[in-house]
């Protein structure tokens, strides 16, 4: 039943199309002096090409006749998360700098974009297994172009290593190996970032990133961005107990950042057809804000064996029976039976000042209807509080082919 109605519902569509391409017009495509459908589409479209071409120095960029783009991707985009804490046991002036490492798969994908101008849809499969999550949309002009990237993913493989240290002195005792956490950490990054060109008539951004216009001669550009990031680290399952005690109870983090900074982009032209892109923008945050969220155990850190004179532990009172409310364990020695942890209020901390990068390179070749397109881009992020210092990079590298239609 539901297919008839779709082959109805079809079938009456091409008879209406068939109907308003037969219905006579006049010399300028008019039906009793208004525009017809087609007509409207064709002037929308002129409008818009008009206004893409009267935008740049011809000399410098040239728009394509053929507006729409259809191209084929293929993207590797890696992430690495890297994790740090310290640990100060004052009774013997001993300290240890500890730092977890997350490095998912490489997240493989293959896709395509199909678009008008510099504004267009994409759509791409993950090939990886493992690698999470990844979303992207980007939009470019002459004059602007956006970005906007979303990440998700958790894993249990980690690279651990730390370092002691007694009265200020190293101790000679690192370690460096690799671990799989009880619990699967998660890490979730949002990227939005917005640019300005001032010299949009002579130098593209889109001649190198997405082939909407072509770079004839060699320009730069002085270029005004902002960008916004927010990423969250959370592994707050209680069995991974033993990071929250060497963490300070912390679980998950949570950062919001704006940024702005001044950079500079160079479109390379050494050939006919062929343009390469180099882009660098370091941002400095004007808006810092950092969210720990933390457990309180009834356990803490000791460089000694703990002792048997605690007693049991009173959940009401969050007291052990000899009036402590914490008993020291070492890391590998806690109580399963009477560990115990409750939410205390989030920490917030707003700092500015925090400087990232954002580098590009980007490489395109033209010829007749035809474009090949290789882009690489690299983030760095860091965020920190007294609790805990994060620092996240993320880059990725995209070969494309498409066609001018």
């Amino acid at each position: 039943m539901i297919r008839r109605i779709i082959i109805c519902c079809l079938l009456c569509f091409m008879n209406a199309v068939t109907t308003l391409a037969q219905e006579p017009t006049d010399s300028v495509g008019t039906k009793d002096g208004k525009p017809n459908l087609m007509v409207r589409l064709q002037q929308g479209q002129q409008y818009l090409d008009n206004k893409a071409k009267a935008a740049v120095d011809p000399h410098y960029i040239e728009v394509p006749e053929k507006p729409w783009r259809v191209i084929l991707r293929y993207k590797e985009n890696v992430v690495d998360v890297d994790y740090s804490q310290s640990i100060d046991i004052a009774e013997t002036n001993e300290h240890t700098d500890w730092n977890l490492r997350f490095e998912p798969p490489v997240a493989s994908s293959v896709g395509f974009w199909v678009g008008y101008r510099g504004t267009g849809f994409s759509y791409s499969k993950s090939i990886t297994k493992n690698a999470g999550r990844y979303y992207s949309f980007s939009s470019t002009g002459a004059k602007y172009g956006f970005n906007f990237r979303l990440r998700r993913f958790n894993t249990k493989d980690a690279k651990f290593s730390s370092t002691d240290y007694e009265n200020g002195q190293t101790t000679g005792v690192s370690w460096d190996t690799v671990v799989s956490m009880p619990s699967p950490v998660w890490i979730r990054s949002v990227y939005i970032n917005g640019y300005y060109v001032f010299n949009g008539r002579r130098y593209s951004q889109a001649a190198a990133y997405n082939q909407s216009v072509i770079q004839r001669r060699s320009a730069g550009s002085f270029l005004l961005g902002a960008t916004w990031y927010q990423s969250s680290f959370d592994y707050a399952d209680i069995r991974n107990v033993v990071y929250m005690i060497i963490g300070h109870g912390v679980y998950r983090a949570k950062v919001h950042q704006g940024n702005l900074g001044v950079g500079y982009g160079y479109n390379w032209v050494p050939l006919r057809g062929l343009v390469v892109n180099v882009m660098a923008m370091p941002t400095i945050s004007v808006y810092n804000r950092v969210k720990a969220y933390r457990y309180e155990t009834n356990y803490g850190l000791s460089p000694k064996d703990p002792v048997d004179d605690y007693g049991d532990w009173n959940k009401e009172t969050k007291t052990w029976a000899n009036g402590k409310t914490h008993k020291s364990i070492l890391m590998v020695k806690e109580s399963g039976n009477q560990f115990d942890y409750w939410d205390i209020e989030p920490e917030v901390e707003y700092s500015m000042f925090r400087l990232n990068l954002d580098l590009r390179l980007g490489i395109a070749y033209h010829w007749k209807d035809f474009f090949l397109g290789v882009q690489a881009q690299y983030n760095n992020f860091n965020y920190k509080n007294d609790q805990c210092k994060v620092n996240i990079f993320d880059a990725y590298a995209r070969v494309s082919l498409g066609v001018r239609l």
